[in-house]
């Protein structure tokens, strides 16, 4: 973490203790909380999606004119652009719960599709720009890219304590489940502990691809298998996956059979994401939050009065759950948080003062404090923010 801030700042020597507000936490019922917004690179969009329990932020901002994005952190009122892989945008997307000052996420390089892939990056940038795109991982200030599976393309999430990042990795396969402008298969990636490691995972029988989304310091992984399809949930998440020792377990589903996607995994093995609720509604999004343990399965967390869709992004060791809830075709959203089997819009829980609408609540650590999205209506501007829980 300090070889980090070094490489960002001039600030040789910070004591964490004295950029971090003082924190309250308990488990009688919701805290309120102080909301703080957060720095942006200078476009109308940022987001807050991975908090660690040193309360270093990290997720995405665009640029002046909001055509590109990079990823970026933030720790107390410092704000850190983390750069790209030489291409135009980066992000931090999942919580990544790494609490050495390890980032990780994705970034475009300045090379183009080789064969005109969309990639699952392609996604969750503001444009299209036809790059290659890869996970990374930040370390000590540096950027470096992880290796593929023989293919073009990588996609990072999260990285545990031990070192070991997730996400997924096309290989050489030219798979024939793939539709639109998606051509090489994907697979599950472990990269780490030590830098030139990977393992693949396997998905389950009968699928062609999988991929990994979160991981804990136990090494149990979650993530997604189905077939290629887009490279970007639908039926490449016909199937939630829990690998335990690697060993692909299925976690069962709502009752659709599309968008099947666990978000997070904490210490205890507790699984959260979101997943469809009919198999009638096919490849549309039409999910609900999920709560998944190897006591009781999958359950479903259902969504705030009035909403019809759910998405649950993450918990921390308490067993608290973040995420967003919202009308159909996400018209209207609120970031909520889901404790002691309550879900609980997180605007009912700010100040009136702050003026701004919570919309995506993104991830929690382990004292309570959560980072997500919030919208200013005059402004149009979309804002990450720090939630800290006082009493």
């Amino acid at each position: 973490m300090q070889l980090m801030l070094r490489r960002f700042s001039s600030l040789t020597i910070l004591s964490i203790g004295t950029l971090l507000p003082g924190l309250a936490s308990g488990r009688d019922g919701p805290s309120r909380y102080a909301v703080t917004k957060l720095g942006s690179l200078g476009g109308t969009s940022s987001s807050g999606n991975s908090l660690n329990d040193l309360g270093l932020a990290a997720g995405t901002s665009n640029l002046p004119g909001d055509t590109t994005q990079h990823a970026t952190a933030w720790l107390g009122s410092l704000l850190f652009d983390l750069g790209t892989l030489g291409g135009p945008n980066s992000g931090i997307l999942w919580p990544v719960k790494n609490d050495q000052g390890i980032l990780s996420g994705i970034a475009e390089t300045d090379r183009d599709q080789p064969l005109g892939e969309s990639w699952s990056c392609s996604a969750f940038f503001p444009s299209r720009s036809g790059k290659i795109c890869l996970g990374v991982v930040w370390e000590d200030g540096h950027p470096r890219a992880l290796p593929t599976l023989g293919g073009d393309n990588g996609f990072a999430t999260g990285t545990n304590n031990r070192r070991q990042t997730v996400g997924w990795a096309e290989n050489t396969v030219r798979d024939p489940t793939c539709v639109g402008s998606q051509v090489l298969q994907f697979r599950a990636t472990i990269w780490g502990p030590g830098k030139d490691q990977l393992v693949e995972l396997p998905p389950l029988p009968r699928d062609t691809v999988s991929a990994a989304t979160a991981i804990n310091d136990g090494g149990q992984v979650v993530g997604i298998s189905g077939i290629c399809d887009r490279a970007v949930g639908r039926f490449s998440a016909a199937h939630a996956v829990l690998w335990d020792r690697g060993v692909a377990v299925d976690l069962g589903t709502l009752g659709g059979v599309a968008w099947n996607t666990p978000m997070a995994i904490n210490e205890s093995g507790v699984v959260v994401g979101f997943g469809n609720v009919s198999a009638a509604d096919g490849g549309a999004f039409k999910a609900h939050a999920f709560l998944w343990t190897r006591q009781n399965g999958i359950r479903d967390l259902g969504t705030l009065p009035g909403d019809s869709l759910s998405e649950a992004l993450g918990i921390n060791g308490h067993g608290q759950v973040v995420g967003l809830s919202c009308t159909a075709g996400f018209a209207s959203c609120r970031g909520f948080l889901w404790e002691d089997d309550v879900m609980t819009d997180l605007n009912s829980l700010v100040d009136p003062a702050f003026g701004e609408q919570i919309v995506v609540a993104g991830d929690i650590d382990d004292r309570g404090r959560i980072t997500g999205q919030s919208f200013d209506a005059t402004t149009n501007v979309s804002s990450a923010f720090l939630a800290v829980p006082h009493r």
